[in-house]
């Protein structure tokens, strides 16, 4: 009897001396497979053994999860290419018409031509509502406290603002036409000779970060050809 006691109490003291095997959580098996991305590449024959849960088809297993991801990234990227293409196809139309304005406007003889070209390819290949030129000098000019008004509110920073005007700015600029946002830009090398006002029926279409590539361009042809225009 007391010799089995004795073996009894060796086994538990031999039992006591080993720890019970710790159990894997999620994270743990999340971690290691992530840091291990070929583990099923080494026992594929567990892929078609894992079932996931789908909300619509029930279970489905780990490849037709994958290939399903998969095609949902194609179609993702498929439809951001064909954005980025539609973007593009507008950029490089509106960057043509850019160019013919300009070399139209090269050939004008006069402030009221150049007028009348811009009215018509910003009007009508733009599909922009409004276009006018307000020089500050010459038998049309704006008048000094109309200049001070808009270049101490709008011109601080740079030669050129795009957003929204007040009601009475708007009046100043384009009368009765549709403006609901516009682009201004100063003429000449330090905004002397007057400003190039377009307005767009869109609220939301001139901005602060739109790019100012070819506007700016259009600016720079008129700087050089407003001088011989104008009567000072």
């Amino acid at each position: 009897m007391s010799e089995s006691l004795e073996q009894y109490k060796n086994n538990t003291d031999i039992n006591s001396n080993f720890e019970e095997p710790a159990t894997l959580s999620h994270e743990s098996v999340a971690t290691y497979l992530l840091e291990n991305p070929d583990f099923f590449a080494l026992y594929p024959h567990l892929i078609e053994k894992i079932n996931i849960p789908h909300s619509l088809k029930g279970s489905v297993s780990l490849v037709e999860l994958q290939s399903e991801q998969l095609r949902k990234k194609v179609r993702t990227l498929n439809h951001k290419l064909n954005q980025l293409i539609s973007i593009a196809k507008q950029n490089e139309a509106i960057y043509r018409v850019y160019a013919d304005l300009n070399l139209r406007i090269l050939k004008c003889k006069d402030l009221d031509e150049i007028k009348f070209t811009l009215e018509e390819v910003i009007q009508e290949n733009l599909e922009l509502s409004a276009v006018t030129i307000k020089p500050f000098k010459g038998p049309h000019a704006l008048p000094e406290i109309q200049r001070r008004l808009f270049i101490e509110k709008r011109f601080q920073r740079n030669q050129f603002f795009f957003g929204r005007l007040s009601e009475h700015e708007r009046k100043l600029l384009f009368s009765d036409q549709e403006a609901n946002s516009v682009a201004l830009l100063l003429i000449g090398e330090t905004g002397e000779l007057g400003i190039l006002a377009i307005g767009s029926r869109d609220a939301s279409h001139f901005n602060p970060d739109m790019d100012t590539l070819l506007i700016t361009q259009l600016q720079q042809f008129l700087g050089v050809l407003l001088p011989k225009m104008l009567t000072y």
